[in-house]
Protein backbone atom coordinates (compact mmCIF):
# COMPACT_ATOMS: atom_id res chain seq x y z
CA UNK A 1 0.00 0.00 0.00
CA UNK A 2 1.82 3.13 -0.93
CA UNK A 3 2.01 6.12 1.73
CA UNK A 4 -1.03 8.42 -0.06
CA UNK A 5 -3.45 5.31 0.42
CA UNK A 6 -2.35 4.94 3.75
CA UNK A 7 -3.65 8.65 4.26
CA UNK A 8 -6.69 8.07 2.53
CA UNK A 9 -7.21 4.67 4.18
CA UNK A 10 -7.15 7.00 7.80
CA UNK A 11 -9.21 9.62 5.98
CA UNK A 12 -12.19 7.59 4.67
CA UNK A 13 -13.61 11.34 3.50
CA UNK A 14 -10.73 11.73 0.94
CA UNK A 15 -11.06 8.20 -0.21
CA UNK A 16 -14.80 8.93 -0.91
CA UNK A 17 -14.46 11.98 -2.75
CA UNK A 18 -11.67 10.58 -4.74
CA UNK A 19 -14.01 7.46 -5.65
CA UNK A 20 -17.03 9.37 -5.96
CA UNK A 21 -15.85 11.28 -8.56
CA UNK A 22 -12.20 11.94 -10.26
CA UNK A 23 -11.50 14.83 -12.29
CA UNK A 24 -11.19 14.68 -15.84
CA UNK A 25 -7.76 14.45 -17.88
CA UNK A 26 -7.18 18.25 -18.37
CA UNK A 27 -4.36 21.01 -18.12
CA UNK A 28 -4.30 24.14 -15.75
CA UNK A 29 -3.22 27.29 -17.52
CA UNK A 30 -1.78 29.96 -14.93
CA UNK A 31 -1.76 33.70 -16.16
CA UNK A 32 0.18 35.43 -13.48
CA UNK A 33 2.80 32.72 -12.41
CA UNK A 34 5.30 34.97 -11.24
CA UNK A 35 3.20 36.15 -8.53
CA UNK A 36 2.87 35.83 -4.90
CA UNK A 37 -1.04 34.22 -5.20
CA UNK A 38 0.85 31.34 -7.26
CA UNK A 39 3.55 30.90 -4.88
CA UNK A 40 2.00 31.53 -1.84
CA UNK A 41 -1.33 29.64 -2.33
CA UNK A 42 -1.88 27.97 -6.06
CA UNK A 43 1.00 25.42 -6.22
CA UNK A 44 0.77 24.69 -2.19
CA UNK A 45 -2.88 23.91 -2.81
CA UNK A 46 -1.83 21.74 -6.39
CA UNK A 47 0.31 19.95 -4.17
CA UNK A 48 -1.33 19.07 -1.02
CA UNK A 49 -4.08 17.90 -3.90
CA UNK A 50 -1.08 15.57 -5.82
CA UNK A 51 -0.75 14.04 -2.32
CA UNK A 52 -4.21 13.02 -1.43
CA UNK A 53 -4.55 11.27 -4.70
CA UNK A 54 -7.37 13.98 -5.96
CA UNK A 55 -5.70 15.11 -8.79
CA UNK A 56 -6.07 13.25 -12.47
CA UNK A 57 -3.78 10.96 -13.24
CA UNK A 58 -3.25 12.48 -16.51
CA UNK A 59 -2.61 16.18 -15.15
CA UNK A 60 -0.41 19.17 -16.26
CA UNK A 61 0.49 22.89 -15.23
CA UNK A 62 1.49 25.59 -17.57
CA UNK A 63 2.88 29.04 -15.97
CA UNK A 64 2.67 31.98 -18.42
CA UNK A 65 4.03 35.04 -16.95
CA UNK A 66 6.67 38.40 -18.24
CA UNK A 67 9.33 36.95 -16.37
CA UNK A 68 11.93 35.25 -18.22
CA UNK A 69 12.59 31.19 -16.92
CA UNK A 70 12.94 28.42 -18.02
CA UNK A 71 11.14 25.26 -17.22
CA UNK A 72 13.15 23.39 -14.77
CA UNK A 73 13.37 27.07 -13.01
CA UNK A 74 10.06 27.22 -12.85
CA UNK A 75 9.73 23.87 -11.36
CA UNK A 76 12.59 24.44 -8.58
CA UNK A 77 10.64 27.84 -7.91
CA UNK A 78 7.63 26.41 -7.05
CA UNK A 79 9.45 23.52 -5.01
CA UNK A 80 10.79 25.96 -2.98
CA UNK A 81 7.35 27.74 -2.69
CA UNK A 82 5.80 24.85 -1.81
CA UNK A 83 8.25 23.76 0.87
CA UNK A 84 7.76 27.42 2.32
CA UNK A 85 3.97 27.62 2.47
CA UNK A 86 2.46 24.34 2.04
CA UNK A 87 0.74 23.04 4.70
CA UNK A 88 1.84 19.11 4.21
CA UNK A 89 4.96 17.05 4.58
CA UNK A 90 6.69 17.52 1.29
CA UNK A 91 7.55 14.16 -0.26
CA UNK A 92 9.89 14.20 -3.33
CA UNK A 93 7.89 11.44 -5.18
CA UNK A 94 4.83 13.32 -5.11
CA UNK A 95 6.45 16.42 -6.14
CA UNK A 96 8.12 14.40 -8.84
CA UNK A 97 4.67 13.23 -10.46
CA UNK A 98 3.55 16.83 -10.41
CA UNK A 99 6.80 18.82 -11.69
CA UNK A 100 6.95 16.03 -14.80
CA UNK A 101 3.50 17.96 -16.00
CA UNK A 102 4.87 21.26 -15.71
CA UNK A 103 5.70 23.60 -18.37
CA UNK A 104 6.51 27.46 -18.10
CA UNK A 105 5.78 30.41 -21.08
CA UNK A 106 7.51 33.55 -20.88
CA UNK A 107 5.01 36.29 -22.24
CA UNK A 108 3.37 39.61 -22.24
CA UNK A 109 -0.24 38.71 -22.06
CA UNK A 110 -1.37 40.83 -25.09
CA UNK A 111 1.14 39.47 -27.03
CA UNK A 112 -0.18 36.85 -30.07
CA UNK A 113 2.87 35.14 -30.75
CA UNK A 114 3.39 34.32 -26.82
CA UNK A 115 -0.52 32.99 -26.59
CA UNK A 116 0.24 30.79 -29.57
CA UNK A 117 3.34 29.14 -27.54
CA UNK A 118 0.99 28.66 -25.00
CA UNK A 119 -1.23 26.66 -27.13
CA UNK A 120 2.16 24.91 -28.45
CA UNK A 121 2.67 23.80 -24.53
CA UNK A 122 -0.78 22.44 -24.22
CA UNK A 123 -0.85 20.76 -27.31
CA UNK A 124 2.38 19.19 -25.84
CA UNK A 125 0.84 18.27 -22.45
CA UNK A 126 -2.15 16.75 -24.80
CA UNK A 127 0.26 14.41 -26.14
CA UNK A 128 2.30 13.60 -23.73
CA UNK A 129 0.56 13.75 -20.62
CA UNK A 130 -3.35 12.51 -22.19
CA UNK A 131 -4.86 15.78 -21.29
CA UNK A 132 -7.10 15.27 -24.20
CA UNK A 133 -8.01 18.92 -24.61
CA UNK A 134 -9.51 19.72 -21.45
CA UNK A 135 -8.18 23.17 -20.05
CA UNK A 136 -8.83 25.40 -16.96
CA UNK A 137 -7.49 29.12 -17.05
CA UNK A 138 -6.70 30.40 -14.18
CA UNK A 139 -6.85 34.57 -14.33
CA UNK A 140 -4.46 35.17 -11.76
CA UNK A 141 -3.57 38.96 -13.25
CA UNK A 142 -4.14 42.85 -12.48
CA UNK A 143 -7.73 43.47 -13.58
CA UNK A 144 -6.55 46.14 -16.47
CA UNK A 145 -5.70 42.41 -18.30
CA UNK A 146 -8.62 40.59 -17.79
CA UNK A 147 -10.48 41.39 -21.08
CA UNK A 148 -7.76 40.90 -23.14
CA UNK A 149 -7.10 37.54 -21.99
CA UNK A 150 -9.96 36.50 -21.78
CA UNK A 151 -10.33 37.37 -25.79
CA UNK A 152 -6.94 35.51 -26.65
CA UNK A 153 -8.08 32.50 -24.37
CA UNK A 154 -11.84 32.51 -26.08
CA UNK A 155 -10.33 33.07 -29.50
CA UNK A 156 -7.85 29.73 -28.90
CA UNK A 157 -9.73 27.42 -27.41
CA UNK A 158 -9.83 24.27 -27.79
CA UNK A 159 -12.06 22.46 -30.33
CA UNK A 160 -11.39 18.40 -28.15
CA UNK A 161 -12.93 18.77 -24.61
CA UNK A 162 -14.15 21.21 -22.25
CA UNK A 163 -12.63 24.58 -21.32
CA UNK A 164 -12.86 26.76 -18.20
CA UNK A 165 -12.20 30.01 -16.86
CA UNK A 166 -11.10 30.86 -13.46
CA UNK A 167 -11.43 35.02 -12.64
CA UNK A 168 -9.69 36.07 -9.40
CA UNK A 169 -11.35 39.07 -8.00
CA UNK A 170 -11.95 41.97 -7.85
CA UNK A 171 -14.11 41.38 -10.93
CA UNK A 172 -14.64 44.88 -12.27
CA UNK A 173 -14.12 48.05 -9.81
CA UNK A 174 -18.08 49.22 -9.88
CA UNK A 175 -21.52 47.61 -11.64
CA UNK A 176 -20.82 49.13 -15.13
CA UNK A 177 -17.54 47.76 -15.14
CA UNK A 178 -18.68 44.30 -14.28
CA UNK A 179 -21.19 43.98 -16.80
CA UNK A 180 -19.06 45.40 -19.10
CA UNK A 181 -16.64 42.36 -18.29
CA UNK A 182 -19.95 40.19 -18.03
CA UNK A 183 -20.83 40.72 -21.47
CA UNK A 184 -16.82 40.10 -22.62
CA UNK A 185 -16.26 37.04 -20.95
CA UNK A 186 -20.23 35.81 -22.66
CA UNK A 187 -18.71 36.68 -25.99
CA UNK A 188 -16.39 33.45 -25.91
CA UNK A 189 -17.50 31.07 -22.51
CA UNK A 190 -20.82 30.13 -21.23
CA UNK A 191 -21.51 30.74 -17.83
CA UNK A 192 -21.73 27.08 -16.75
CA UNK A 193 -17.89 27.59 -17.83
CA UNK A 194 -16.96 30.90 -15.60
CA UNK A 195 -15.81 30.55 -12.03
CA UNK A 196 -15.65 33.84 -10.27
CA UNK A 197 -13.36 33.02 -7.31
CA UNK A 198 -13.62 34.48 -4.07
CA UNK A 199 -11.53 32.08 -1.52
CA UNK A 200 -13.63 33.05 1.42
CA UNK A 201 -16.27 30.92 -0.07
CA UNK A 202 -13.66 27.68 0.01
CA UNK A 203 -12.78 28.21 4.02
CA UNK A 204 -14.24 24.72 6.01
CA UNK A 205 -16.17 26.87 8.36
CA UNK A 206 -17.84 28.95 5.61
CA UNK A 207 -19.48 25.68 4.36
CA UNK A 208 -19.98 24.58 7.53
CA UNK A 209 -22.18 27.56 8.53
CA UNK A 210 -24.44 25.48 5.55
CA UNK A 211 -24.40 22.50 7.73
CA UNK A 212 -25.13 23.88 10.72
CA UNK A 213 -28.48 25.26 9.47
CA UNK A 214 -29.80 22.68 7.25
CA UNK A 215 -27.90 19.47 8.50
CA UNK A 216 -29.60 19.99 11.92
CA UNK A 217 -33.14 20.58 13.27
CA UNK A 218 -32.55 22.24 16.39
CA UNK A 219 -31.24 25.46 14.41
CA UNK A 220 -33.02 26.57 11.44
CA UNK A 221 -36.62 26.61 13.06
CA UNK A 222 -34.93 29.66 15.30
CA UNK A 223 -33.17 31.11 12.47
CA UNK A 224 -35.31 33.75 11.75
CA UNK A 225 -36.65 37.47 13.12
CA UNK A 226 -38.84 35.79 15.52
CA UNK A 227 -36.09 34.93 17.62
CA UNK A 228 -32.93 36.45 16.58
CA UNK A 229 -32.36 39.79 17.96
CA UNK A 230 -29.20 40.75 15.86
CA UNK A 231 -26.81 39.54 13.57
CA UNK A 232 -22.86 40.69 13.50
CA UNK A 233 -20.45 40.01 10.72
CA UNK A 234 -16.42 41.07 11.13
CA UNK A 235 -13.41 40.59 8.87
CA UNK A 236 -10.55 41.81 10.73
CA UNK A 237 -7.24 42.19 9.65
CA UNK A 238 -4.61 43.12 12.25
CA UNK A 239 -1.87 43.71 8.68
CA UNK A 240 -1.73 46.81 6.83
CA UNK A 241 -1.69 46.65 2.93
CA UNK A 242 1.07 44.75 2.43
CA UNK A 243 3.07 47.06 -0.03
CA UNK A 244 -0.08 46.79 -2.47
CA UNK A 245 -0.37 50.74 -2.29
CA UNK A 246 -1.28 50.98 -6.27
CA UNK A 247 -4.15 48.48 -5.96
CA UNK A 248 -5.36 49.80 -2.52
CA UNK A 249 -5.84 53.04 -3.34
CA UNK A 250 -8.19 52.95 -6.27
CA UNK A 251 -10.24 49.74 -4.40
CA UNK A 252 -10.10 50.45 -0.20
CA UNK A 253 -12.02 48.09 2.00
CA UNK A 254 -15.43 48.82 0.18
CA UNK A 255 -13.87 46.97 -3.14
CA UNK A 256 -11.46 44.98 -1.54
CA UNK A 257 -13.65 43.04 1.16
CA UNK A 258 -17.14 44.44 1.57
CA UNK A 259 -18.57 44.10 -1.96
CA UNK A 260 -17.29 40.19 -2.00
CA UNK A 261 -16.34 38.33 1.12
CA UNK A 262 -18.63 40.26 3.66
CA UNK A 263 -21.55 40.35 1.57
CA UNK A 264 -21.09 36.57 0.66
CA UNK A 265 -21.45 35.67 3.88
CA UNK A 266 -24.45 37.77 4.26
CA UNK A 267 -25.81 36.00 2.28
CA UNK A 268 -24.94 32.72 3.31
CA UNK A 269 -26.15 33.49 6.56
CA UNK A 270 -29.57 34.95 5.60
CA UNK A 271 -30.38 32.72 2.24
CA UNK A 272 -33.40 30.19 2.64
CA UNK A 273 -32.74 26.51 2.57
CA UNK A 274 -32.02 25.20 -1.30
CA UNK A 275 -33.96 22.56 -3.15
CA UNK A 276 -30.86 20.71 -3.27
CA UNK A 277 -26.98 21.76 -2.94
CA UNK A 278 -26.50 22.07 -7.20
CA UNK A 279 -24.42 25.24 -8.11
CA UNK A 280 -27.45 26.95 -9.09
CA UNK A 281 -30.06 26.02 -6.62
CA UNK A 282 -27.57 27.56 -4.03
CA UNK A 283 -26.41 30.50 -5.52
CA UNK A 284 -30.45 31.22 -6.96
CA UNK A 285 -30.87 31.44 -2.57
CA UNK A 286 -28.03 33.61 -2.02
CA UNK A 287 -29.07 36.10 -5.30
CA UNK A 288 -32.55 36.32 -3.21
CA UNK A 289 -31.03 37.55 -0.80
CA UNK A 290 -28.55 40.24 -2.29
CA UNK A 291 -31.68 41.40 -4.35
CA UNK A 292 -33.50 42.17 -0.47
CA UNK A 293 -30.79 44.23 1.21
CA UNK A 294 -32.15 47.46 1.53
CA UNK A 295 -29.45 50.43 0.67
CA UNK A 296 -28.75 51.78 3.96
CA UNK A 297 -28.15 55.47 4.24
CA UNK A 298 -25.86 57.67 4.95
CA UNK A 299 -26.10 57.07 8.38
CA UNK A 300 -26.30 53.62 8.91
CA UNK A 301 -22.22 53.46 7.14
CA UNK A 302 -19.23 54.26 8.78
CA UNK A 303 -15.73 54.50 7.21
CA UNK A 304 -12.53 55.02 8.19
CA UNK A 305 -8.37 55.43 7.45
CA UNK A 306 -6.48 54.00 10.21
CA UNK A 307 -3.48 56.36 11.51
CA UNK A 308 -0.07 55.48 13.69
CA UNK A 309 -0.54 52.73 16.06
CA UNK A 310 0.42 49.89 18.15
CA UNK A 311 -0.53 46.68 16.63
CA UNK A 312 0.77 43.40 19.11
CA UNK A 313 3.06 45.96 21.03
CA UNK A 314 4.81 46.91 17.60
CA UNK A 315 4.41 50.51 16.10
CA UNK A 316 3.04 50.75 13.07
CA UNK A 317 2.85 53.71 10.17
CA UNK A 318 -0.31 55.11 9.54
CA UNK A 319 -2.04 54.07 6.03
CA UNK A 320 -0.88 57.52 4.77
CA UNK A 321 2.47 56.74 5.81
CA UNK A 322 2.39 54.06 3.79
CA UNK A 323 4.73 53.46 1.00
CA UNK A 324 2.99 54.55 -2.36
CA UNK A 325 0.13 56.51 -0.61
CA UNK A 326 -0.79 60.08 -1.42
CA UNK A 327 -0.41 61.82 1.62
CA UNK A 328 -3.34 62.97 1.31
CA UNK A 329 -5.85 60.05 0.82
CA UNK A 330 -9.44 59.98 1.29
CA UNK A 331 -9.27 55.64 0.80
CA UNK A 332 -10.92 53.82 3.48
CA UNK A 333 -9.35 51.18 5.39
CA UNK A 334 -11.93 50.26 7.38
CA UNK A 335 -16.22 50.45 6.63
CA UNK A 336 -18.98 49.35 8.73
CA UNK A 337 -23.06 49.71 8.25
CA UNK A 338 -26.16 48.58 9.43
CA UNK A 339 -28.34 46.45 6.64
CA UNK A 340 -31.46 45.21 6.39
CA UNK A 341 -32.28 41.70 4.30
CA UNK A 342 -36.34 43.15 3.55
CA UNK A 343 -38.15 39.52 3.06
CA UNK A 344 -40.20 37.28 5.19
CA UNK A 345 -37.52 35.67 7.18
CA UNK A 346 -35.36 38.55 8.57
CA UNK A 347 -37.49 42.30 8.38
CA UNK A 348 -36.50 44.87 11.13
CA UNK A 349 -33.66 42.44 12.10
CA UNK A 350 -30.82 44.54 11.67
CA UNK A 351 -26.85 42.85 10.18
CA UNK A 352 -23.76 44.67 11.62
CA UNK A 353 -21.22 44.07 9.42
CA UNK A 354 -17.86 45.49 9.54
CA UNK A 355 -14.59 44.87 7.77
CA UNK A 356 -11.02 46.80 8.47
CA UNK A 357 -6.90 46.49 8.25
CA UNK A 358 -4.65 46.66 11.21
CA UNK A 359 -7.58 46.85 13.98
CA UNK A 360 -6.94 44.96 16.86
CA UNK A 361 -6.56 41.37 15.65
CA UNK A 362 -6.96 39.14 12.65
CA UNK A 363 -10.69 37.36 13.49
CA UNK A 364 -13.44 36.69 10.82
CA UNK A 365 -16.39 35.51 12.83
CA UNK A 366 -20.51 35.22 11.97
CA UNK A 367 -22.84 36.03 15.30
CA UNK A 368 -26.31 35.51 15.65
CA UNK A 369 -27.44 37.03 19.15
CA UNK A 370 -30.56 35.71 20.06
CA UNK A 371 -33.02 37.56 22.07
CA UNK A 372 -33.32 37.90 25.46
CA UNK A 373 -35.60 35.32 27.42
CA UNK A 374 -39.11 37.31 27.88
CA UNK A 375 -39.34 36.81 31.90
CA UNK A 376 -36.52 34.99 33.34
CA UNK A 377 -37.37 34.21 36.99
CA UNK A 378 -33.64 34.89 38.75
CA UNK A 379 -32.45 37.61 40.65
CA UNK A 380 -29.19 39.00 38.49
CA UNK A 381 -27.48 42.15 39.93
CA UNK A 382 -27.74 44.93 37.33
CA UNK A 383 -23.29 45.33 37.06
CA UNK A 384 -23.73 40.61 36.21
CA UNK A 385 -26.25 41.39 33.86
CA UNK A 386 -26.85 38.17 32.09
CA UNK A 387 -25.70 38.16 28.38
CA UNK A 388 -28.10 36.80 25.87
CA UNK A 389 -27.18 33.10 24.58
CA UNK A 390 -24.87 33.73 20.88
CA UNK A 391 -24.22 31.38 18.76
CA UNK A 392 -20.76 32.04 16.91
CA UNK A 393 -18.73 30.78 13.65
CA UNK A 394 -15.52 31.46 13.77
CA UNK A 395 -14.27 31.63 10.21
CA UNK A 396 -10.42 32.33 11.57
CA UNK A 397 -7.71 32.10 12.10
CA UNK A 398 -9.30 29.54 15.49
CA UNK A 399 -12.46 28.00 12.68
CA UNK A 400 -15.21 26.24 15.10
CA UNK A 401 -18.36 26.94 16.48
CA UNK A 402 -19.55 28.16 20.04
CA UNK A 403 -22.74 28.67 21.37
CA UNK A 404 -22.89 31.69 24.52
CA UNK A 405 -25.27 30.21 27.50
CA UNK A 406 -26.47 30.77 30.71
CA UNK A 407 -25.19 28.01 33.25
CA UNK A 408 -25.88 28.03 37.37
CA UNK A 409 -22.40 28.33 39.22
CA UNK A 410 -22.17 26.16 41.42
CA UNK A 411 -23.23 26.42 45.29
CA UNK A 412 -25.69 28.15 47.03
CA UNK A 413 -28.21 30.34 45.79
CA UNK A 414 -29.50 30.45 42.22
CA UNK A 415 -26.28 32.81 40.47
CA UNK A 416 -25.93 32.44 37.17
CA UNK A 417 -22.75 33.00 34.94
CA UNK A 418 -22.30 32.96 30.77
CA UNK A 419 -20.64 30.09 29.85
CA UNK A 420 -19.09 28.83 26.28
CA UNK A 421 -19.49 25.77 24.76
CA UNK A 422 -17.05 25.08 21.75
CA UNK A 423 -16.44 23.21 18.74
CA UNK A 424 -12.89 23.25 17.39
CA UNK A 425 -12.09 21.34 14.12
CA UNK A 426 -8.72 20.75 14.71
CA UNK A 427 -9.51 18.94 18.40
CA UNK A 428 -12.69 17.02 16.65
CA UNK A 429 -10.96 15.62 13.15
CA UNK A 430 -8.03 15.65 14.07
CA UNK A 431 -6.20 16.89 10.75
CA UNK A 432 -5.09 19.65 9.07
CA UNK A 433 -8.01 21.85 7.71
CA UNK A 434 -7.74 21.98 3.85
CA UNK A 435 -6.96 25.47 2.50
CA UNK A 436 -9.47 27.33 0.69
CA UNK A 437 -7.80 26.90 -2.80
CA UNK A 438 -7.36 23.25 -2.54
CA UNK A 439 -10.95 23.05 -2.05
CA UNK A 440 -12.05 25.63 -4.69
CA UNK A 441 -9.36 24.10 -7.50
CA UNK A 442 -10.48 21.08 -7.18
CA UNK A 443 -14.12 21.95 -7.14
CA UNK A 444 -13.26 23.79 -10.95
CA UNK A 445 -11.64 20.85 -12.29
CA UNK A 446 -14.59 18.88 -11.54
CA UNK A 447 -16.84 21.65 -12.59
CA UNK A 448 -18.65 22.30 -9.75
CA UNK A 449 -19.32 26.18 -9.02
CA UNK A 450 -21.46 25.87 -6.26
CA UNK A 451 -18.97 27.73 -3.90
CA UNK A 452 -18.00 30.57 -7.19
CA UNK A 453 -20.07 33.30 -7.73
CA UNK A 454 -22.13 34.28 -10.75
CA UNK A 455 -22.55 36.93 -12.85
CA UNK A 456 -25.98 38.22 -11.30
CA UNK A 457 -24.74 37.70 -7.74
CA UNK A 458 -22.06 39.97 -8.84
CA UNK A 459 -24.14 42.89 -10.24
CA UNK A 460 -25.70 42.85 -6.98
CA UNK A 461 -23.09 43.29 -5.03
CA UNK A 462 -21.65 45.85 -6.55
CA UNK A 463 -25.09 47.48 -7.12
CA UNK A 464 -25.00 48.06 -3.33
CA UNK A 465 -21.71 49.29 -3.04
CA UNK A 466 -21.88 51.71 -5.96
CA UNK A 467 -24.93 53.57 -4.06
CA UNK A 468 -23.03 53.25 -0.80
CA UNK A 469 -19.74 55.23 -2.98
CA UNK A 470 -22.20 57.46 -4.47
CA UNK A 471 -22.87 59.19 -1.34
CA UNK A 472 -19.49 59.15 0.02
CA UNK A 473 -18.79 61.53 -2.64
CA UNK A 474 -20.85 64.35 -1.28
CA UNK A 475 -18.28 64.21 1.57
CA UNK A 476 -15.14 65.13 2.09
CA UNK A 477 -14.10 62.95 5.65
CA UNK A 478 -11.99 63.85 8.65
CA UNK A 479 -9.12 61.09 7.86
CA UNK A 480 -6.90 59.18 9.39
CA UNK A 481 -10.22 58.30 12.51
CA UNK A 482 -8.22 55.48 14.17
CA UNK A 483 -5.18 54.06 15.28
CA UNK A 484 -4.07 51.12 14.21
CA UNK A 485 -4.30 48.18 16.60
CA UNK A 486 -8.05 49.23 17.80
CA UNK A 487 -11.60 47.99 16.60
CA UNK A 488 -11.73 51.33 14.19
CA UNK A 489 -13.49 54.83 14.62
CA UNK A 490 -15.66 56.08 17.34
CA UNK A 491 -18.72 56.52 15.05
CA UNK A 492 -19.08 52.60 14.28
CA UNK A 493 -19.09 52.05 17.89
CA UNK A 494 -22.20 54.25 17.85
CA UNK A 495 -23.69 52.79 14.79
CA UNK A 496 -24.75 49.84 17.32
CA UNK A 497 -25.19 52.35 20.33
CA UNK A 498 -27.74 54.20 18.93
CA UNK A 499 -29.91 50.99 19.21
CA UNK A 500 -28.79 49.83 22.91
CA UNK A 501 -26.27 46.95 21.30
CA UNK A 502 -22.54 46.91 21.01
CA UNK A 503 -19.91 45.37 18.68
CA UNK A 504 -18.12 41.98 20.38
CA UNK A 505 -15.03 42.08 21.57
CA UNK A 506 -14.33 38.25 21.63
Amino acid sequence: MTETAEAQQENPLLEGLRVRRTPDPCALVIFGASGDLTKRKLFPALYSLALRGLLPERFGVVGVARSEETDDEFRERMKDAVQKYGRDEFKDDVWQSLAEGMRYVSTDFADERGEDRVLEALNELDEQRGTAGNRVYYLAVPPDAIATLLNEVGERRSTEGWTRVIVEKPFGHDLDSARELNVEIGKHFDESEIFRIDHYLGKETVQNLLALRFANGIFEPIWNRQFVDHVQITVAESIGIEGRASFYEQAGTIRDVFQNHLLQLVALTAMEPPIDFTADSVRNEKVKVLRALHTPGPKHVVRGQYGRGYVEGEEVPGYREEPGVAPDSLTETYVAAKLYVDNWRWADTPFYVRAGKRLARRETTIAIEFKRAPHPPFEIPDEEGLRPNVLVCHIQPDEGVSLEFAAKVPGQGMMLRTVHMDFLYGGTFRTGIPEAYERLLLDCLLGDATLFTRADEVEEQWSLVDAIVGFWKRDRPTFPNYAAGTWGPAAADELTRRDGRTWRRR
